[in-house]
């Protein structure tokens, strides 16, 4: 059906609605979209983007044929519209949107900032929904949000720190509220001590684009000189239970105990998986120089997907280069700006960017928290976007030890008709009798849609990998940007991964090693006082929740010959800084009773334990 409308005012009202569709799915300011402004050429729109404009266009003015693909411009495509909607051009040049009457200013940049940092539309950001269960903005994401508006505002850059908020509303509150002494209150300190953390760095603002890069140095060389960062300090031998380090800050080779690797079964320094690196190498060289899909896949690689869908027990198989491209290509490839994605909130790094890559509408739920995952999808179901849902969730979180409560996740998937993907990371090779992770570990082979994982922790090797149907898996092999684009593991890592896969299978007793040490550190660290929350993997957190406590403490530790890593944030949200140490089946009776020694001197000495009368 046509209408019939007043041209002018009408041609003002359809470029207002299609600059804000073109800002929405591009983050561009709209005052840089200028009606001549080429798609391609000025604006570095490509087709695929192109595309989800048209449909997002078509969908908001009811236009039921399909827009064409070939509109070069924004004036072009005001002019298709208006024959779609039988609108006469009108003459006037059409301007920018107008500001909304009456709006607050505070509100109205705080909106301006939502909408380009979270690719909302305007209509969908309710001004009192919650930032994580109800439109899907986590910590980094809110940062940015943040500092744009208070940027915006003239407002400091401690704003970023200082304003908490869990909705539109509030945040724009706080900005309101917000000034200089506020923002300097949570300065902590003796007055030599620089109470920042990398947080501060994130959305500094310069017209350098290099000043945030130049202030963060500063801060990191006095970091270093305190010891307090020890960050990336290169290996001089094999990591297994002890490891020679070069000391860079010392100047020195260190031999440490180690407790920081995700070598878990021990298969890295493995005979067999060694030669097996080293044969495949010499038969089919270093690397190959292509893609999968040019010039890039030999047999090994196809051997490699059918012994890991045989061992997670699941009709197929892709390998990615990483663990890192297979959460980005696998979600990327599925979920699409009319899906949902449901996410953990302490989910891998990895699955947030893919969440983001994707463009689908994300919502998250309290860290495994079922009323609250529960909570989301009804909700998603009653308001209902067409699309369909993923509900993604690490076996094992990384920086906390606990495992997700994957029967409860299952069960919800069903109700509300959302499928499942598991990233087995740290569960491989750790949880089930077999080491095949998460699904096994509860009894649920063949009801989690997708099994994740990466092969640079227990299986010894590089490389990601995503199971499952084989329909699904095929898709994802054409789909998966991070796979068509990106050239494949050498054979020669393939084939230490086949040979990693049988030791697994013919070693069984690697796994029941590794929890009996899991088990005997976890008891003494505990019963020491320490607390590590709900670990129940080989990932041992020792929670401290102060940055400076808690890299005083890695000093200490590192200082009598343990190496452990210190997290702080982003590896965890401000506040809630740890020591994550990770244990491994070569570990032996004397190296837990000497580690458990040094944790408690080092915790005593820092004050993270109290003194013994």
């Amino acid at each position: 059906m046509t209408h019939l409308m007043d041209g002018p005012q009408e041609t003002v009202r359809i470029h207002r609605k299609v600059v804000g569709i073109v800002a929405e799915r591009t983050l561009y300011d709209e005052s840089q979209l200028l009606p001549d402004s080429h798609f391609e050429g000025d604006l570095g729109i490509d087709s695929v983007i192109l595309e989800s404009i048209l449909v997002s266009v078509g969908e908001q003015f009811g236009i039921e044929e399909r827009l064409p693909g070939n509109i070069t411009t924004i004036r072009e495509l005001v002019a298709r519209v208006e024959g779609a909607l039988g609108v006469t051009p009108g003459a006037a040049e059409p301007g920018a949107p107008a500001e909304a009457e009456g709006a607050d200013a505070v509100l109205e940049a705080v909106l301006a900032a939502a909408v380009r940092q979270t690719q909302y539309q305007r209509s969908q950001l309710a001004l009192d929904a919650d930032f994580e269960s109800e439109l899907g903005i986590d910590s980094v994401i809110l940062t940015s949000l943040v500092a744009e508006a208070a940027q915006e505002l003239g407002l400091p850059e401690t704003a970023v720190g200082a304003v908490t908020a869990q909705s539109l509303r509030g945040l724009a509150a706080g900005l309101t509220a917000l000034t200089e002494q506020a923002g300097a209150a949570g300065r902590a300190g003796d007055g030599s001590w620089d109470g920042r953390s990398m947080k501060d760095f994130v959305e500094q603002r310069d017209p350098d684009l290099f000043a945030k890069a130049r202030s963060f140095g500063a801060y990191r060389r006095r970091r270093e000189e305190e010891r307090l960062y020890w960050y990336g300090m290169p290996l001089l031998s094999r990591c297994e239970n002890r490891a020679v380090i070069y000391d860079e800050l010392a100047g020195r080779e260190r031999e440490f105990l180690m407790f920081a690797s995700n070598n878990y079964l021990g298969l890295a320094n493995h005979p067999k998986v060694v030669e097996a690196v080293c044969e495949a190498t010499r038969t089919y060289g270093a690397t190959h120089t292509g893609s999968r899909f040019i010039g890039g896949t030999n047999m090994l690689h196809k051997e490699l997907e059918r012994r890991l869908a045989a061992f997670k027990q699941r009709p197929a198989a892709i390998v990615y280069p990483g663990g890192y491209a297979a959460n980005l290509g696998a979600i990327s490839g599925l979920v699409k700006s009319y899906d949902t994605l449901v996410v953990d909130k302490l989910n891998h790094m990895s699955i947030v960017d893919g969440s983001r890559l994707s463009g689908g509408v994300r919502r998250i739920y309290q860290h495994n928290d079922m009323q609250d995952l529960e909570q989301v999808l009804r909700r998603g179901a009653e308001q209902g976007t067409g699309g369909g849902t993923l509900i993604v969730a690490d076996g094992v979180f990384s920086m906390h030890g606990d495992v997700c409560d994957l029967p409860e996740i299952v069960r919800l998937a069903k109700t509300y008709g959302a499928r499942v993907m598991i990233d087995d990371a740290h569960a491989t090779g750790v949880l089930g009798a077999r080491g095949s992770g998460t699904a096994e570990h509860f009894g649920l082979k063949g009801e989690v849609d997708l099994e994740l994982g990466t092969m640079s922790k227990a299986l010894a090797g590089m490389g990601g990998f995503v199971v499952g149907e084989e329909e699904v898996v095929e898709y994802l092999r054409y789909y998966s940007n991070s796979y068509v684009f990106a050239a494949n593991i050498p054979a020669g890592v393939a084939a230490g991964l086949i040979a990693s896969l049988d030791v697994i299978e013919s070693e069984p007793g690697r796994v029941k090693r590794l929890w009996a040490n899991i088990h005997a550190l976890r008891d003494r660290l505990r019963k020491a006082g320490f607390d590590l929350e709900r670990t129940e993997s080989a990932i041992l957190p020792i929670v401290i929740g102060d940055e400076r406590k808690a890299m005083e403490m890695g000093r200490a530790v590192r200082a009598r010959g343990l190496f452990c890593q210190t997290v702080v944030y982003p590896g965890v949200p401000l506040g809630d800084a740890r020591l994550r140490v990770s244990v491994t089946c070569e570990h032996t009776p004397q190296d837990l009773e000497l580690a458990t020694e040094i944790f408690i001197e080092s915790a005593t000495e820092t004050g993270v334990l109290p003194r013994s009368e």
